[in-house]
């Protein structure tokens, strides 16, 4: 039998679905921490303004990114911030659709070849693919780096043409 409690307060059993359900919701806020941001930017030829969004699940350490031009192109693809702990693998993505280590971008130097990366850099990495072969690759330059993506930040991504896009994260 659910009955008020003498002081006038929720039933029993209303207090422990209560108790229960933000049990619940705690679970599932530790459990999976999506965050989001978004940016913006400019093709540097005139082609006009470049939306970005950006969705992780860790903090915004990894995740995945979105541009999308005003010619109406749209790229997506995962992203990765370079910490003392990022594989190598992790990073092979990343070079899909372009020479591995991107040495043959003036933004970007030769890529180790050992294990690991081991120097922290404050950086993160895109690769974003658009529709057939379109790609667009990334760099950005994090104002916070403990706050991954969240703290803000910005860089530049050249599309497959070579053209220059500039972008600016706020933080989130």
């Amino acid at each position: 039998m659910n009955t008020p409690s003498a002081t006038g307060g929720a039933t029993r059993s209303t207090r422990l679905g209560l108790t229960f359900c933000a049990f619940i919701c705690a679970l599932g806020a530790l459990a999976g921490c999506t965050t989001i941001g978004a940016g913006s930017g400019s093709v540097r030829s005139g082609g006009g303004p470049v939306s970005f969004n950006w969705i992780s699940k860790d903090g915004g350490t990894t995740g995945s990114m979105t541009a999308t031009l005003a010619n109406g192109g749209v790229y997506s693809g995962p992203f990765v911030q370079l910490t003392s702990t990022t594989r190598i693998e992790v990073l092979e993505p990343m070079w899909h659709g372009w020479r591995r280590g991107w040495g043959d971008w003036r933004y970007w130097g030769p890529f180790p070849d050992t294990a690991f990366a081991t120097q922290y850099s404050g950086k993160v990495v895109a690769n974003l693919q658009g529709s057939g072969e379109q790609r667009m690759r990334c760099r950005f330059h994090l104002n916070s780096p403990q706050s991954g993506m969240s703290g803000g930040g910005q860089g530049e991504c050249q599309l497959g043409d070579g053209s220059t896009v500039d972008a600016v994260f706020a933080k989130s």
